[in-house]
């Protein structure tokens, strides 16, 4: 059954995306956004406008799409998520590719919340029940560690350590080339692209994004990279990287050589959430993780160590 809006476009939203628009004025999400428009539903002062079109103060729309059910966590068992450490207050997960952090609209496959609700964790934190305990979370395409909140007050802990920049996150990358200089700090804002909803870029007008990386090893057209991320938009690596010209090998969402990326073996982006460290929401005490890389990954590396 559809749903239907109609008002008058704010002076603020003058020049505004039409998905931009509809994100700010009705709370959806951008993606859902674009589908309204894309499926003919977004009609200013009369005419249908794609999701591209720029709205103008003070004309009337009209919007009108159906609801989607809200996303929920199905437990559904992953055999091989991976279990670093567990108590009374957090679990921290080596969560491997294809496995997304939490229930989404349009994502169809595992989670690490449906995957824990399986094996009998109990996540206990209010907020969106689909996003319980979530303090962070990993791409999809992107494997290693990932901490959930178990109690009320470790999500409050490590939602407050994450904003202020007090979790140690470090992530292992192999890129194509080799970056100039070998370490180095990427200081750019990352916001949504311009004309691809899914996608990321840097972008004058995005939120504040710190990348610090360092090489490890360097092969023939490509580098292993440690990098620090002292901020954590979404796709940061990633987005900042191929920004450097440097896009993560396996990535060609955001340019990397399909051919480099068969000859590896890879169906993903070279990205690994290597370590993690924080305060115990509970006791204070400082703790930290490390994952070993999954075995597309290491084999991937072994390749171009052997050339």
């Amino acid at each position: 059954m559809s749903e239907s809006r109609s008002l008058p476009v704010p002076d603020g939203l003058d020049g505004v995306r039409v998905d931009a628009a509809l994100a700010k004025l009705l709370g959806f999400s951008r993606t859902f956004a674009a589908d309204v428009a894309d499926a003919g539903g977004v009609e200013q002062d009369g005419r249908v406008v794609t999701r591209s079109d720029r709205l103008r103060g003070g004309a009337w729309l009209t919007v009108t799409w159906t609801p989607k059910r809200e996303p929920e966590v199905v437990p559904v068992a992953v055999p091989d998520l991976g279990i670093a450490y567990d108590d009374d207050d957090i679990v921290v997960v080596d969560k491997p590719a294809g496995v997304a952090a939490h229930p989404s609209l349009g994502w169809e496959g595992p989670t690490v919340l449906g995957a824990l609700a399986a094996a009998g964790f109990r996540i206990a934190t209010t907020g969106a029940a689909e996003r319980q305990g979530v303090v962070h979370r990993l791409d999809v395409g992107t494997s290693g560690l990932m901490v959930v909140a178990k109690t009320e007050t470790a999500y409050t802990a490590l939602k407050r350590a994450f904003k202020e920049r007090e979790v140690e996150k470090i992530y292992h990358a192999i890129v194509q080339g080799h970056p100039d200089p070998l370490a180095g700090t990427i200081d750019a804002p990352i916001g949504r692209h311009a004309t691809h909803s899914w996608k990321f870029a840097v972008t004058p007008a995005g939120k504040d994004s710190v990348t610090h990386y360092e090489t490890l090893e360097a092969f023939r057209g490509a580098a292993l990279l440690e990098v620090h991320l002292e901020t954590g938009r979404t796709h940061q690596i990633r987005v900042h990287m191929a920004a450097h010209r440097h896009p993560c090998v396996g990535d060609p969402l955001y340019g990397a050589d399909p051919t480099l990326s068969a000859r590896l073996g890879l169906t993903r982006q070279w990205l690994h959430a290597r370590e993690l460290g924080f305060a115990h929401p509970a006791t204070g005490e400082w703790v930290s993780f490390t994952s070993a890389y999954p075995a597309d990954l290491a084999r991937a590396l072994e390749i171009l160590r052997a050339e």
